[in-house]
């Protein structure tokens, strides 16, 4: 392949589309961009391609059609709660706390208290809706990346591929950055194709604008999250297998380092700062096929094994596929697909050996990769069994995409306790929370506990410039149960293992402040990272059926308060096990 047009695609390699094109197929190769279009002879093939081109329009509004699909179901969970309830501070509270504690989020929190304040508030519909349309642009930019690299058929099969994967739907009913991080890492890489391809008649001369183009995106998707920047090094690995001459290999490397350099001082504010993150995951043998695998279905443990099982076993054979037939596949689409699917998790697994990192949605931004190479494997199918993988993939498609709107498919039901409450509460009842930043329930959902006082809060997470409240002491505490008789203990159990023992002692200082003070437990309900209790002493309501009877549930409520176990629930209530979200302080664990 000439250097002259590094990314000029293969003949007839770009079929994702109906039997029968190749045979009219040959190889254009435009001056500007260096893209390989096929220019068939009649005016049905013109047509045709004009079709398709429009028709990569469609993928991104089926990718924001599907993100917005049902996004408030799903409860909103902790890193969520944060984003709320951060977002709704003033701007004088949101700069303290990122002086203080969370600067990495930065540019993700203003974002969202721009959003806030143009829609006059914001709730789990509008905190989420920012993601879809980053998913959207993320499923445009491969659209427009898959056809610098094959063409207008792969650029469409690449899209609609990333549109409909569940994982990209997961994280565009998100409030977090994750999204974003994928969407500025498409853009990144179809700049660093633009420049490769150099300009018109001079391929070792890449073009300024997309080169201060690049680092621009580069420096964007580390302000957004620091892992992003593991993209860096397999754009190296892309650079080195085009290899495009030394002078556009000199100014790549130089745009490469101009972005990197320009998130430096976030890395350094960070470095000094204590910030909310997700437990790492341990790294084993397994870890590259769980890995793949959570590209493909997120996670959810509502997802039956067979849909996982089947969709990832019909991946793996278009990815063995594409590897046995790889020199009828366009090479610059390998070049930029399998370093960008393979490089970052390697080495974000490797540093893991040494400090503790590994998350697999720190790795979201390479979703993208899997969904062009599977549209590459489609494009060398034969023609006549280009339907088996879609049909094969159909049904575990649909099984995660419902599973991943189910009300309890995130880490806290946060909508049960919202629910309990209005079904079961009384005038004069008050709350009290029990686990890191669960308090923030009360503050990102105001109007679920108005005139339900927070017994346990001492001070506001913004008023501290924190990400959590201050806990109430116990003699604090005590005083102020003195005049209530009923208190919603309300104890979140989705903790990591860093927030696992302090949680465990400030629940039981409060239990052990409400044996004093002769609460007994009434009614005790456990939903998905929540335990709720219905705390009373003698002198509340007699009869916690009777208070539920004085309001009928809301339509779609669907739970029914079970008899109240024998003795005391407190002991009890600490067994759940429990998972993630700690707080580390001054490493770069507390910058992701």
């Amino acid at each position: 392949m000439s250097r002259a047009t590094p990314y000029a695609a293969r003949p007839g390699t770009t079929r994702c589309g109906s039997a029968g094109d190749e045979s009219s197929t040959v190889t254009t190769t435009s001056p500007d961009t260096a893209l390989s279009r096929p220019a068939p002879p009649g005016a049905s093939a013109a047509g045709r391609a004009r079709w398709t081109r429009v028709a990569g329009w469609a993928a991104p509004v089926v990718a924001f059609v599907l993100g917005v699909w049902g996004n408030t179901r799903p409860s909103a969970w902790t890193d969520e709660i944060v984003t709320i309830d951060v977002a709704r501070r003033s701007w004088p509270e949101l700069l303290d706390l990122l002086g203080r504690v969370d600067a990495v989020h930065g540019l993700h929190y203003t974002l969202m208290y721009l959003v806030g304040r143009a829609n006059g508030g914001l709730n789990e519909f509008t905190a989420r809706v920012p993601s879809a349309m980053a998913v959207a642009t993320a499923v445009a930019g491969l659209v427009w990346l898959g056809r610098l690299l094959g063409g207008p058929r792969l650029g469409l099969c690449a899209g609609l591929l990333l549109a409909v994967l569940p994982t990209a739907s997961r994280y565009a009913q998100e409030a977090r950055s994750f999204a974003f991080v994928m969407a500025v890492a498409v853009l990144a890489t179809g700049a660093l194709v633009k420049a490769l391809a150099g300009r018109p008649g001079q391929a070792d001369r890449p073009r300024k604008r997309w080169l201060a183009g690049y680092a621009l995106l580069i420096a964007l998707l580390g302000w957004f999250n620091v892992m992003g920047l593991l993209l860096v090094a397999a754009h190296a690995v892309t650079v080195a297998l085009r290899r495009p001459g030394r002078r556009v290999t000199v100014r790549l490397l130089g745009a490469q380092a101009a972005g990197v350099a320009a998130v430096v001082p976030l890395l350094v504010l960070g470095s000094a700062q204590s910030s909310a993150v997700g437990e790492a995951a341990p790294v084993t043998a397994g870890t590259p096929v769980n890995y793949f695998t959570w590209l493909l279905t997120p996670g959810q443990d509502t997802l039956p094994t067979a849909p996982r099982l089947l969709l990832t076993l019909t991946a793996l054979a278009a990815l063995a596929l594409l590897a046995a037939r790889r020199h009828a596949a366009p090479s610059p689409a390998l070049a930029v697909g399998v370093p960008w699917l393979a490089v970052p998790p390697l080495l974000l697994m490797a540093v893991s050996f040494g400090h503790p990192l590994f998350a697999y949605r720190y790795l979201l931004f390479c979703l993208p990769a899997l969904a062009l190479l599977i549209a590459t494997a489609a494009s060398v199918v034969p023609p006549r069994r280009r339907l088996v993988l879609p049909l094969l993939a159909a049904v575990p498609l649909a099984a995660s995409h419902v599973a991943i709107r189910q009300e309890d498919s995130r880490q806290w039901d946060t909508r049960a306790v919202i629910r309990t409450l209005r079904i079961h509460d009384a005038p004069g009842d008050a709350v009290l929370f029990s686990g890191a930043r669960c308090g923030l329930l009360a503050t990102a959902f105001k109007e679920a506990f108005t005139n339900r006082p927070d017994l346990g809060r001492a001070e506001t997470a913004a008023g501290l410039g924190a990400l959590d409240n201050l806990p109430a002491d116990p003699a604090l505490l005590r005083e102020r149960l003195d005049g209530t008789l009923r208190v919603w203990h309300i104890t979140c159990t989705h903790l990591s293992s860093g927030a696992r023992e302090a949680a465990a002692r400030t629940t039981e200082a409060q239990e052990r402040v409400l044996s004093e003070a002769g609460f007994s437990p009434a009614l005790h309900h456990s939903a998905r990272g929540v335990d709720i209790t219905l705390e009373q002493r003698p002198g509340g309501s007699p009869s916690v059926r009777a208070v539920g009877a004085r309001r009928a549930p809301a339509p779609g409520d669907g739970w029914e308060p079970p008899d109240p176990p024998p003795g005391s629930h407190r002991s009890g209530a600490r067994g759940h096990t429990t998972t993630l979200v700690g707080i580390s302080q001054g490493n770069i664990t507390g910058m992701i």
